[in-house]
């Protein structure tokens, strides 16, 4: 019986001939293929398998020593498969991995912050301001604010604004009720261009109802004649009471009205910072002195004095440079009385609005806000939310240039007089007690948007028809188209072409293209066969044969 070899731990010793790493068999291996045989070897129950592989560059298709110990030493090696990690887990490692900030970087951002906080909390507060100013002052809801609506208009495209001045908050005043300032002021907001004028406070009207006066008297009467009471629907029916009446007086459709006191004008330029007023004296004079307000000091100081040029004045200055008419001796400068005081007070409110709104004070949060509590404690409106932008727009974009100011007394062309009707001093128009043609021709002459009622060119009508009336008719026609008609009579003996037009002077350009079409004739650069005026520059004859 053949010997068997003995074994240790279950291993049975090699025998000579045996190859490592091949079966135990008795017979030799056979190395079939050239070829490296991939072998496979086992961990330690850990159930991963390594695959072995000969090195490219051995031909022999045996297995070393040395190769079993580079296998076992890679083992150790061995890592987990890496996970593909998310987006998030990016950025955060990438986060992470970022420069820790030092601490300049943080005090400016935490200083960015704060400033943000800051902001919002003014814009915030400003807001506020605005919602509870346009509350007390604009009709409709105070968020339409952030609305655009373009401002109504006549047919002459412009918005016209009737504000009243009254001194209701002053008790001690007599007439506080009265509108001892009553301003009218045209806005075109597409040419972008300004024009006022004063409605003197003692002109003679009819009220076509009867007020404590009568059924006439002095048109500052007017807006408390209308009162019916003390809430915001009777304001709101007076201001509308009102504006039809100065509007059927000077020929306009006023579409807005605004009611204010004495302090808003004081509270407004203080909260500007006050204005630059050019104070003149009136009549020549070097100045203006009224001492009607020294009783406050004792008659030691003045608060109206001033030399002829531009003055800068706080609100309680303006207030009174506003208020003064020369009522209390010693005086001057002041001699057309409330003609000279309406004058300055226009002064004045382009000087605010200037201020108002220069860079300088929209910039200014305290400004604004102080000029919000002016207007929201002491205006009252009809004017609606959303047309406010288009108010603010229109305002900062006229400049200085095109503000204008018609005056209604003091020239060769004036349309008012003061005389004495009703028992008591009283401004009548210069036609007569109760006409108005006069002024509100002036009035169209600056306002309108026809060229030819912008020339105004006096024309004289001649009747040579021989038919009694015949030139009266042609002349309401031609008024009725916006010219100047200032004289109609007969035209001397003579024959006379259907309609002869004959020009005098120089300019009228508009004025002479639109007779020329109406009465398809060419205008004759001659003298006219009668003697005119020298201020005429048109002559209409009517012949026989028209």
């Amino acid at each position: 019986m053949k010997k068997k070899g003995s074994s240790i731990d279950g291993f049975r010793p090699r025998q000579s001939g045996d190859l490592l790493g091949s079966s135990h068999k008795n017979k030799k291996s056979k190395v079939t293929s050239s070829k490296v045989e991939s072998r496979l070897l086992h961990s330690n129950g850990v159930g991963n398998t390594v695959n072995l592989s000969q090195p490219k560059n051995k031909t022999s298709g045996s297995i070393g020593r040395s190769d079993i110990d580079d296998s076992l030493r890679d083992i150790d090696n061995l890592e987990e498969p890496v996970k593909k990690l998310s987006r998030r887990k990016k950025r955060r490692i990438a986060k992470q991995a970022k420069k820790p900030r030092s601490l300049k970087s943080k005090i400016i951002r935490r200083l960015i912050i704060v400033l943000i906080v800051v902001l919002f909390s003014i814009g915030g507060f400003a807001l506020y301001k605005l919602i509870h100013a346009g509350g007390n002052i604009l009709q409709g809801s105070v968020f339409d604010v952030f609305q655009s609506q373009p401002l109504k208009q006549d047919s002459n495209g412009r918005s016209n604004f009737l504000i009243l001045g009254t001194s209701e908050d002053d008790s001690g005043h007599d007439g506080a009720d009265l509108t001892d300032s009553m301003l009218v002021v045209s806005v075109n907001q597409n040419s972008k261009d300004i024009y006022m004028f004063s409605v003197p406070r003692d002109l003679y009207v009819e009220y076509g109802s009867a007020c404590v006066e009568g059924y006439a008297g002095k048109i500052n009467s007017y807006f408390s004649c209308v009162d019916s009471g003390t809430d915001a629907q009777a304001e709101q029916a007076r201001l509308v009471g009102t504006q039809k009446l100065v509007g059927n007086i000077f020929g306009l459709d006023i579409q807005y009205g605004i009611h204010v006191n004495r302090t808003v004008i004081q509270e407004a330029v203080d909260a500007v910072g006050g204005v630059d007023v050019d104070v003149q004296g009136s009549n020549g004079d070097l100045g203006v002195l009224d001492r009607s307000f020294d009783g406050k000091c004792n008659n030691t100081c003045y608060y109206v004095k001033y030399e002829n040029g531009v003055h800068y004045l706080d609100g309680e200055h303006a207030l009174y440079l506003a208020q003064a008419r020369g009522h209390s001796a010693p005086t001057y400068g002041l001699g057309n009385s409330n003609f000279d005081r309406e004058k300055n007070q226009q002064k004045i409110l382009i000087a605010l609005k200037e201020k108002a709104m220069s860079t300088g004070t929209l910039t200014n949060l305290s400004a604004v806000t102080k000029l919000l509590d002016a207007m929201g404690n002491n205006l009252r409106t009809n004017i609606q939310t959303n047309e406010i932008r288009t108010i603010m727009q229109v305002a900062s974009e006229i400049t200085q240039d095109n503000i204008h100011t018609i005056s209604l007394f003091g020239d060769e062309n004036a349309v008012v007089t003061t005389g004495t009707y009703g028992g008591a001093s009283a401004v009548i128009p210069s036609a007569g007690v109760f006409k108005y043609s006069g002024i509100q021709a002036l009035i169209m002459k600056n306002l309108t948007s026809n060229p030819v009622t912008r020339e105004s060119a006096p024309i004289v009508v001649l009747n040579g028809t021989g038919q009694s009336g015949y030139g009266q008719t042609k002349a309401d026609a031609l008024t009725s188209e916006g010219f100047n008609v200032s004289l109609v009579n007969n035209a001397p003996d003579g024959t006379y072409g259907k309609v002869e037009i004959y020009k005098i002077g120089d300019g009228n350009n508009a004025t002479a293209d639109k007779l020329s079409n109406m009465f398809n004739v060419s205008i004759k650069n001659e003298t006219p066969p009668v003697t005119v005026n020298g201020n005429v520059r048109f002559v209409i004859i009517f012949g026989a044969t028209s």
